[in-house]
């Protein structure tokens, strides 16, 4: 299963801004964290129908790196109905613990 569901968005705030203002950014950060490149799946997303195929197979690669279960069909779904939703559970189910913000009080 997702560390976060689809509705999740603002369990990390940070992601959620940035997603909301720059999603091409987010998308590229998680092509990168599953072996693509970032620059080029940033600039695809502006590239309408090839942005679709992009996104399925970055979402694909990160279920299958994570043993999400899941299928292209339902993949497409969401993509397309919840978007920016869809791209937040990605960033947020391939972020690592060094990207996080770590308070320790003293």
């Amino acid at each position: 299963m997702w560390k976060h569901g689809l509705c999740g968005c603002f369990d990390n705030f940070g992601i959620c801004i940035i997603t909301y203002f720059v999603p091409c950014y987010t998308f590229g950060k998680n092509a990168e964290a599953v072996g693509e490149s970032c620059c080029l799946c940033g600039l695809l997303y502006f590239v309408p129908v090839v942005n679709i195929a992009a996104l399925l197979s970055v979402r694909g690669k990160v279920r299958d790196n994570s043993g999400i279960p899941g299928d292209c069909c339902s993949d497409l779904l969401t993509i397309l109905f919840c978007h920016f939703c869809a791209l937040v559970q990605e960033a947020q189910e391939v972020e690592t613990p060094s990207e996080r913000i770590v308070i320790i009080r003293q």
